[in-house]
C-alpha cells in the first residue's frame, strides 16, 4: 500500500479507525488485532514498523516501543470494502504481552507441534538481542558463523551415529539438537527454517 491509497479507505464506517489483522509474513499465523487511524497508518507506511492507535490511551503506539519486539511490515492490503486492513509482518519477538508468539495462542491446533519451530526462532532472536547471562544461544552466536557451522556439522554426525548405534529416543534427541543449531545458523545468515520449508515446497510443486 502506498501513502496515496489512504484517502481511498473507508474511514467513516469505524469513526476514523480501521481494524487491522496482523499476520506473520512467512508462516501465515494470525498474530494480533489492532486499530489504526490515518496518522497511525501514515507512520506505519513511513517507517516500516506497525503503529496502532490506542483507544484506551487515545494516542499512537508503535508495537514493540517498550519491549523491542517490533513488527516489521512486509505488506499492507485492504479487504473488498476497504474498511479493514491485513498487515503481513515479521515479528522481532513474542507478539503477545503474555510471551506467546500470537495473541490467539489458544486457537493454535493442539497437535501442531511443528508450529513450535516458529517460537524457537523467536526465542533465538530474543536471546541474541538481550544477551542474558548464561545464555548458550547468545554465547554461541557471538563466536561467529564458523563456530555455529561447526556445531551443525557435529550435531549432524551425532544424528547419523545415533541412527545406527542407538535407540529411537537418542535419534530424536540428537535430531532436536540438530534442528536448534540449524535454526541458529539460519538466523546468523538472516534466513529461517521457513525459507528451507518453502524450498522443499517449491521442489515438490515442480515434480
Amino acid at each position: 500500500m502506498k501513502i496515496g491509497a489512504i484517502a481511498g479507505l473507508d474511514w467513516d464506517k469505524g469513526g476514523g479507525l480501521l481494524p487491522a489483522i496482523v499476520q506473520h509474513a512467512e508462516t501465515g499465523t494470525v498474530l494480533m488485532l489492532g486499530y489504526l487511524n490515518r496518522a497511525a497508518l501514515e507512520r506505519t507506511l513511513d517507517d516500516g514498523r506497525v503503529t496502532f492507535y490506542s483507544r484506551s490511551r487515545e494516542r499512537l503506539w508503535t508495537k514493540g516501543e517498550t519491549s523491542g519486539h517490533f513488527l516489521s511490515v512486509v505488506s499492507i492490503t485492504t479487504d473488498c470494502d476497504r474498511d479493514t486492513l491485513l498487515i503481513q509482518a515479521r515479528p522481532a519477538g513474542p507478539v503477545c504481552h503474555t510471551g506467546s508468539p500470537s495473541c490467539f495462542a489458544e486457537a493454535e491446533p493442539v497437535g501442531s507441534r511443528l508450529a513450535f519451530l516458529e517460537r524457537l526462532e523467536e526465542v533465538i532472536a530474543q536471546r541474541i538481542a538481550e544477551q542474558p547471562e548464561g545464555s548458550y544461544t547468545a554465547r554461541l552466536y557471538a563466536q561467529g558463523p564458523r563456530r555455529i557451522a561447526q556445531k551443525v556439522g557435529e550435531e549432524g554426525v551425532e544424528v547419523a551415529l545415533a541412527a545406527v548405534t542407538a535407540d529411537d529416543a537418542a535419534v530424536v534427541a540428537e535430531s532436536a539438537d540438530l534442528l536448534y543449531h540449524l535454526a541458529l545458523l539460519l538466523k546468523q545468515r538472516g534466513l529461517s527454517l521457513t525459507a528451507a520449508v518453502n524450498e522443499l515446497a517449491l521442489r515438490h510443486a515442480s515434480r
